[in-house]
């Protein structure tokens, strides 16, 4: 991507452009943290395929390697079932339950696993800059879902 945010071209044959993500819009817990997220996640897009890959390139090897990935079924009705990462194949898996709902998890291998709350693509900026820090606080104790509910009643959409 060039600096003014248009796909990069590569010179691939016939003169297609490819695009490339910009980087993931993240925030993590300096340790393990004690509550029940690990931190958030702000994509830019509901397209999984697309977004998937540039967290994980962004992740490098703070977390390990990932494995695999648990998503809400509701946020990401489309996703295919696996995704291209830096240097592997990520297995994705579809969950239903309402306690995972707006999170992912990221399984570490041998590191365990790792929650995130995904802040929806649309959220206005203010509303997810509070969920970004709040969900990256290691003593924050509120679920994803009670974060979201509490920047929907304080921010407008």
């Amino acid at each position: 991507m060039d600096t003014n945010g248009w796909p990069a071209a590569d010179g691939f044959p016939g003169g297609a452009n490819t695009y490339r993500m910009p980087l993931p819009r993240l925030s993590l817990t300096p340790d393990a943290g004690h509550g029940p997220l690990h931190g958030a996640w702000w994509p830019r897009c509901d397209a999984l395929e697309l977004e998937l890959p540039s967290l994980l390139g962004a992740l490098g090897h703070r977390l390990g390697t990932v494995v695999g990935v648990t998503v809400d079924t509701a946020a990401w009705p489309d996703v295919p079932r696996t995704v291209p990462a830096p240097g592997h194949v990520i297995e994705v898996f579809l969950s239903a339950v309402d306690i995972e709902a707006h999170t992912i998890t990221l399984d570490c291998g041998p590191l365990g696993r790792r929650e995130l709350l995904v802040v929806p693509p649309g959220e206005p900026a203010g509303a997810a800059s509070w969920l970004l820090t709040t969900a990256s606080d290691p003593g924050n104790a509120l679920s994803a879902p009670h974060m979201l509910a509490l920047a929907q009643a304080n921010w407008e959409r």
